[in-house]
């Protein structure tokens, strides 16, 4: 069921629901990688540092009945692109549409500044992140980051690209 809201422009009195967001967020992480410390004892500190980052120029929310329930921003890249950073969607409104009238209002502002791309990178095991990013129009493969794990996580099996077999 699609739900009715609004996407705007991030306010200084959304302050405290986008912290919330962003713990649910790493709460998300936390349970597909199966890692309890990840973000810390508080998470949503965070999103505070990645406000003071970007700016609140860079974020817009998805507002619902007066109440935020999405996340969106941008961070300067190189040259003249930019990178979706963070897309959250609270987790009781995800699959009705929120994700995708977000993703559209930052591909929409991406155009407008006369952008050359706009770049995403969810989490490995997010697939459900990466299927509904896919379905957005993100089908190029611009850059995959590869790292060694210094402290030996549990990963799974994943997939295989250019002959080589990952975990994720």
């Amino acid at each position: 069921m699609v739900v009715s809201f609004l996407v705007r422009r991030y306010q200084e009195s959304d302050l405290e629901r986008c912290r919330g967001l962003w713990r649910e967020l790493t709460e998300w992480h936390r349970e597909i990688y199966q890692d309890s410390t990840i973000g810390g004892e508080h998470p949503e500190n965070y999103f505070d540092k990645h406000l003071a980052k970007v700016g609140p120029e860079q974020l817009w929310v998805a507002e619902h009945n007066a109440k935020v329930v999405g996340l969106i921003g941008l961070t300067s890249g190189l040259y003249d692109e930019v990178e979706v950073e963070p897309l959250i969607v609270s987790r009781a409104y995800r699959g009705k549409g929120v994700g995708k009238q977000s993703i559209q209002t930052v591909i929409a502002e991406a155009r407008r500044r006369g952008l050359r791309s706009l770049n995403v990178s969810p989490v490995g095991r997010n697939i459900k992140a990466i299927q509904f990013l896919h379905n957005q129009g993100f089908k190029n493969l611009g850059c995959i980051q590869l790292f060694i794990d210094l402290i030996d996580h549990k990963w799974k099996d994943g997939p295989e690209l250019f002959g080589c077999k990952f975990k994720f």
